[in-house]
């Protein structure tokens, strides 16, 4: 259902100027339909760029119906700790700590937290904790990934809101 879900909404998002970043369907009394978006001029998203989105999919989930039952749609940014769910995304936050977790056992253990290192063609590069050489590890074995809190990662992520907001104050965006 997530991917039926991204074939709709990626190419409204993209029209927009947004990339979706994650799509996933989560149930309880009524179901939440997630989506997080990024801009693809800069990687922000603001308040105002998530009610456009949510708007525009809004009116396009009413004519395709990607989901039987009554939902909410939730559309947000990614947020800080963010997930990682395209190889780019690896070699865009190399230098950051990130934890990620396999469909799979490598020497005895699924989750596994380093320093992002990049990539190296389909594999993603991690400097893992008390380990003297850089893993790597294939991107299709990852189930979950994301960025961790840390210090670096607040100031890169108030760089990156201060250089959006100057972009907008000179019209670049």
């Amino acid at each position: 259902m997530d991917e039926r879900i991204l074939g709709i909404a990626e190419p409204v998002a993209a029209d927009l100027g947004f990339a979706i970043v994650r799509v996933r369907v989560m149930g309880g009394k009524r179901s939440t339909l997630q989506i997080m978006a990024e801009r693809l001029s800069d990687g922000q998203m603001s308040v105002a760029d998530c009610a456009s989105l949510s708007r525009e999919l809004s009116s396009t989930f009413e004519v395709e119906d990607p989901i039987d039952e009554g939902y909410v749609l939730e559309v947000s940014s990614p947020g800080l700790d963010r997930p990682l769910t395209e190889l780019s995304h690896f070699e865009r936050y190399r230098g950051l700590l990130a934890r990620v977790e396999l469909d799979r056992l490598v020497e005895g253990r699924k989750r596994f937290r380093g320093i992002l290192a990049g990539v190296d063609g389909e594999n993603i590069a991690m400097d893992l904790e008390k380990e003297d050489e850089t893993a790597l590890i294939p991107f299709a074995w990852l189930s979950e990934a994301k960025l961790l809190i840390t210090d670096e990662l607040i100031k890169a992520g108030q760089q990156a809101k201060e250089q959006a907001e100057t972009a907008e104050d000179k019209g670049d965006i």
